[in-house]
Parts: C-alpha cells; structure tokens; sequence
C-alpha cells in the first residue's frame, strides 16, 4: 500500500528501515547515548511543550528528561508509539506554540530539509530551542554506504550533512548556535566533545565521530518603541516685527520723490 499523499515525501519505506535499524545491538548504543546528551539538557528547557518530530527508536525515550508539562512525539511511520502521524515539512501545529523541538534523524529522511527546518523555526515561540540529533557524514556509517557495506551500513536513502551546513542554514533561519557537540560508539573511541570546550589534539579526530548534536535558539530581535520625535523649531518669516535698530533704518532711508 502506498504511503498518503501528503507523506511520500519523507521516504516512509527507509524511515522504517531506520526504525528496525535502531532496534539492533548498535541501533541501542546510539539510542542510549543521544538519550544521555539530551537529558543533560532538557532539564533546562521551561514552559509547556516539548515535540519530538520524527520516529525514532520505537517511542518518546528521548523525551525523559523533559521537565514541562506537555511532551510528544509526532512520528514519520504509522508504529503506533507516535501521538500522531505528520510531515515534517507541513505541521499542523500554529506559530510560536512550542517551546523546543527535537529533529532525531529527521532531516537525513525528508526531500527537503529547509523545509523542516523552517517549519521547526515557525512552530517555536521567542524562547524555543531546537536539537539536532545527525550522523556526520565523515562518521562510520556514511562510510560504510559510500563503499556498499549495506549487510552492517547504515539504513539505505539517507543524506548525510555536516555540522556546519545545518549551522548555517540555522543562522539564515535567525537562529543562533549554542553547542555542537560530537560523540558515538566506535572509531575514534572519544568522550563526548562540545564546540566550547578548550581545544586538545582529540579534536583533530572528533569530526569522524559518528553522531552530533546541534543546540539552537532562536535570535528575537528586540524591540524598543521610540517616541515621536520633537521637530526643530522653524522661525517665521511673515508677520514678525523687525529689531528697532533695523525699523530707524527703514524709517531714515530717503523716501522717493514722486
């Protein structure tokens, strides 16, 4: 059966491969690290919603450590862990309603990740935050599906982007990076590492780990109301006495003779 019209953008058939992936040995060691990082963070977040958009890993675990009110998650497959079933390029959310966003994967599966990313800047309010959980493309599972490994790769249909290009659409976006941080569970065997951290010669391999974070908040421009400003005042020309000294003036001149 053909996937809905309004979801065949974001490559079902692969995301479900994706979600059998992470139900793997491996597929579980990345889950239970990205699960960790986030709940380093969430705590942070205050307010009423936290929305995970994308199916990943069979349910809401990355949202554990979420401390609001309200969490969700809206799938990308019809597995019957998501509270609903959207696409991601068109949510059926309204503007500013959410106050941070999780992207688990979401932009390696979907024809469009502009798209995704825009529709995650309409839907946060001025506060929001948004992580973005990717693999790096110079990580082992993008180049296992460079070189064909398929039997132990990484889900075939993906699209692997860098840190740094989803950081610069972000900005375009308004949006002002607060942390890349790289990690993974294999080759180059490194503890966890955060853009702000001081520099050490493990940073030379960190770009080859397998996964990163990316931690967003939107740029609010503020707003000050300035007043009407005073214009300067103009001096009339007609209807103003001239000085004393200037009327003698006039009144001594020589009247023309007629």
């Amino acid at each position: 059966m053909s996937a809905p019209r309004h979801l065949r953008g974001t490559r079902l058939c692969d995301r479900r491969t994706l979600e059998r992936w992470s139900e793997s040995v491996r597929g579980q060691r990345v889950l239970q690290r990205e699960a960790r990082e986030l709940r380093r963070l969430l705590p942070d977040i205050f307010g009423r919603h936290v929305l995970q958009i994308g199916s990943w890993a069979g349910g809401p675990r990355l949202l554990d450590g979420a401390e609001t009110l309200h969490r969700a998650v809206l799938g990308t497959v019809m597995d019957g862990t998501a509270a609903a079933i959207a696409d991601p390029e068109h949510l059926p959310l309204p503007e500013r309603s959410i106050d941070a966003v999780i992207l688990p994967h979401t932009l390696e599966y979907c024809e469009s990740p502009h798209k995704v990313l825009r529709e995650a800047a309409r839907v946060l309010n001025d506060r929001g935050r948004l992580f973005v959980l990717a693999f790096s493309p110079w990580g082992l599972p993008a180049w296992r599906s460079r070189l064909g490994l398929r039997a132990r790769a990484f889900p075939p249909g993906a699209r692997f982007y860098g840190a740094g290009r989803i950081g610069d659409w972000l900005q375009l976006l308004d949006f002002e990076i607060a942390e890349v941080r790289r990690f993974g569970t294999g080759f180059p065997w490194l503890s966890p590492r955060s853009s702000a951290h001081p520099w050490t010669p493990g940073d030379l391999l960190a770009p080859f780990a397998e996964c990163y974070l990316i931690v967003a908040r939107k740029r609010v421009l503020p707003i000050n109301f300035i007043g009407k400003p005073a214009r300067a005042q103009i001096k009339s020309l007609v209807g103003v006495a001239a000085p004393a000294a200037q009327r003698n003036g006039l009144e001594n001149e020589a009247k023309p003779t007629p």
